[in-house]
């Protein structure tokens, strides 16, 4: 009896001590891959932020040197290193943003692609020397807010198995009305309103680069589901849907380079970089729920956190455009409240320097009146004479 106990409690500690020396490798395992997620995910946020300040500084020296800007057509930035620099940049933080997919849970890394938005900003302020009053600081940052809200409420992305779960998605008669209005968006948008209206309104380029960047992700998910079963065995590139994926991708990229180029070159870096980040992360957001349908399971909670989000950013985005030519800072806030101190201790300034004002224009015309009469008379009197 006490032999089968002792043997119990020696079996029982042996597995113990398995499961221990099995559990605990995983577990390393587990927060090595989420810390190798988390620096991927910062990293990619530096460079891509990184990365507008560059390519804006080579779009600043291409004008220096009075050859045609990206804002009327040319493609001179194609020769400046400063300008492929910023490409390499955004290439690299964009690698890093997809690889930390593979480490990180998904609601951590897409909300801190916030980060750049944030880097991109500064960097404005203290290279470029792009002023960014207080109202566009907080329409930063509640665009971040709002931005970083959706993305945390909203539904997680089914997985993709395969390229035929793939097709049969990309089949469903909503994804196809998506793409067509999609498609037409921005068919419309390049050949009738950037002619006409790009160079005045930076919301026409970046909406052109936004719904063409849900394409864009789409296609790149399935280049990488198909580049993912090859490499276990099943070549899927004699699939004729890789080639048309890569095809989308290579398009839309090329199309969205062209137009974000416009609006870094005519418009404030600093407003360009936060709104971009808006619009574009709405548009993939958009394409996922519609083509993944993960909506139809959305709690209620979700759903208002959704709104809440999408009114956030509303306001941010109202703020940025709003006030974006006032200079309003915290040096002017306490002059502000000393102005309402004395306004309050002394009477109404306003008023009574309006009835100044006044008083001073009723002088003036008396006096214009009285010489104008003067004038007169001593004109009369002369040709009285003569």
């Amino acid at each position: 009896m006490s032999q089968g106990l002792i043997s119990g409690n020696c079996s029982s500690n042996c597995s113990n001590h398995s499961t221990i020396s099995v559990m605990t490798p995983d577990a390393g395992r587990s927060q090595q891959d989420f810390l190798i997620g988390l620096m991927l995910a910062i990293s990619s946020s530096v460079f891509i932020g990184s990365s507008f300040i560059f390519k804006k500084l080579g779009l600043l020296r291409l004008a220096k040197k009075q050859s045609a800007r990206a804002g009327q057509g040319g493609y001179g930035y194609l020769k400046e290193w400063l300008w492929w620099a910023g490409m390499i940049l955004m290439t690299s933080g964009e690698f890093m943003n997809f690889a930390a997919y593979a480490f990180a849970p998904a609601t951590l890394v897409t909300p801190l692609g916030a980060l750049s938005v944030i880097i991109s900003a500064v960097l404005a302020s203290w290279k470029l020397k792009e002023r960014l009053n207080l109202c566009g600081k907080v329409g930063c940052l509640l665009c971040i807010l709002g931005s970083t809200v959706m993305v945390i409420h909203s539904p997680k992305e089914q997985e993709v198995k395969d390229m035929e779960h793939l097709q049969d998605k990309l089949k469903d008669p909503v994804f196809i009305v998506f793409a067509i209005l999609v498609v037409l968006s921005a068919f419309i948008l390049i050949c009738y309103f950037a002619p006409r209206y790009g160079s005045k309104n930076m919301l026409i380029y970046i909406s052109i680069c936004s719904v063409l960047g849900s394409f864009t992700v789409m296609g790149c998910k399935g280049v990488g589901v198909a580049i993912k079963e090859t490499l276990n065995g099943r070549n899927e590139f004699t699939n004729p849907l890789t080639y048309i994926l890569l095809i989308i991708v290579v398009t839309c990229i090329l199309v969205q380079l062209n137009y974000l180029n416009r609006a870094l070159d005519t418009f404030n870096t600093a407003i360009v970089t936060p709104i971009y980040y808006v619009f574009f992360t709405s548009a993939v957001i958009a394409a996922s729920l519609i083509l993944f349908k993960e909506f139809y399971n959305m709690p209620a909670m979700d759903i208002v956190g959704d709104l809440c989000g999408f009114f956030t950013i509303i306001a941010g985005i109202f703020l940025l455009n709003a006030f974006k030519d006032m200079d309003i800072s915290l040096a002017n806030l306490p002059s502000l409240r000393k102005d309402q101190n004395n306004s309050n201790s002394n009477g109404d300034i306003s008023a009574v320097l309006d009835r100044e004002r006044l008083i001073e224009e009723d002088v003036l015309t008396q006096v214009t009146e009285y010489n104008d009469d003067n004038f007169t008379d001593d004109h009369n009197q002369n040709h009285i004479i003569f």
